[in-house]
């Protein structure tokens, strides 16, 4: 057996997905998973954070810090509910917590949060952190980082596929006969704009299996808004995230809107994320035949149906049509990650990324005492 743990905490930041993944004889192993809401203080201080709310270095020193124990708590649940013992772990993957990610400003930056010092000292295992700024500092966004990861294991010569995640931004990849020609890149919001919208209007987390939108109706003129941002028109590669798409975006564009009902603007976003994703697919992939979507957004029943609509002759389903349960995926890619830079094997597709070269990506924190 060769396994990893991979842990994500993606851009919805409902919590940790964290999944013990063996590698073995060329063929991917889905051990056990676990998932850990983010402590209800430290979710406040991640969203008041990443939505711009006052700030100052000793509180993001001080996240940095509790996201690693955060981290570092569903890791050790992990490995008791699978029964392994830490040793037989040869690294953990750790995406970290995304803060702010500007890869086309002046001085390009990307920042993920959760020390991966204090993960491998707390857990004991050998920790692969930082993964995006090697492929910035070659002149790549440093993201979509997970095509690599859906080519390896998703691609099929007998039908042509796209692997579509929705977590808080909205991704696709688009598989390839030979990996040089992947496309991938954000197309996109898909659950930070709904999910801030029901939590400021209802109180509640999240929209499930989309009711909510279901029973409002799109406002046109607002989505043709919507779809005005310049981000929808910008060529690939490219990439995004809350430091563009939330709550005073949203505000920003209600206010060309007189009237509205609060149902009718979560299926005004729903309908945002299922026109940008078909566009996007339309225009890069017009030949595709099959999405396999991965992600939370892949539970939200009515957001797959309004896919379905706008892709009409396109095959829709969850990633677990394909062997992969749809929760699992991008934590067990970075686990596959964290395996590639252990091994010295690039982890990036330049041309999806916009990086110069292939390169290693992460940093390794390992634990050893002497």
């Amino acid at each position: 057996m060769e396994l990893y743990i991979g842990i994500m905490s993606g851009t919805s930041m409902d919590g940790v997905d964290a999944v013990v993944v063996d590698f073995g004889k060329e063929q991917i192993n889905s051990v056990q998973m676990n998932s850990m809401d983010f402590p209800e203080d430290l979710k406040a201080d991640l969203t008041g954070l990443i939505n711009g709310y006052h700030t100052n270095i000793e509180k993001i020193g001080e996240i940095d810090h509790r996201l690693a124990l955060c981290y570092a708590e569903a890791v050790q649940q992990l490995i008791r509910k699978a029964g392994i013992e830490k040793e037989r772990i040869a690294a953990i993957g750790c995406h970290g917590q995304t803060m702010f990610h500007a890869p086309v400003s002046r001085y390009p930056f990307t920042m993920q949060l959760g020390d991966g010092n204090l993960l491998a000292s707390k857990t004991g295992i050998p920790t692969v952190a930082d993964f995006r700024r090697m492929d910035m500092a070659f002149g790549g966004q440093g993201a979509p980082l997970v095509p690599a990861f859906h080519q390896a294991f998703f691609h099929s010569e007998q039908e042509k596929r796209v692997i579509l995640n929705l977590g808080g931004i909205a991704n696709i990849t688009i598989l390839a006969d030979d990996d040089e020609k992947v496309l991938g890149f954000d197309t996109g919001p898909a659950n930070c704009l709904m999910d801030s919208w029901i939590q400021r209007v209802k109180g509640e987390k999240f929209d499930r299996n989309g009711d909510w939108a279901a029973s409002g109706k799109v406002i046109p003129a607002l989505l043709d808004e919507m779809l005005g941002d310049n981000y929808f028109s910008l060529p690939a590669p490219k990439s995004t995230g809350r430091e563009l798409f939330h709550p005073e975006w949203i505000k920003k564009h209600l206010n060309t809107t007189k009237e509205f009902k609060n149902e009718d603007v979560q299926a005004t976003l729903l309908e945002l994320t299922a026109v940008s994703v078909a566009e996007a697919v339309q225009k890069y992939a017009p030949e595709t035949e099959a999405m396999y979507v991965c992600g939370g957004g892949a539970f939200n029943t009515y957001l797959m149906k309004r896919l379905e609509t706008h892709l009409s002759n396109v095959r829709v389903a969850g990633t677990d049509d394909i062997g992969m349960p749809p929760q699992q995926v991008e934590a067990i890619a970075f686990a596959w990650l964290a395996m590639r830079r252990v091994k010295n094997l690039p982890g990036n597709l330049p041309q999806v990324t916009g990086a110069r070269k292939k390169v290693l990506l992460g940093t390794i924190y390992d634990p050893k005492t002497f």
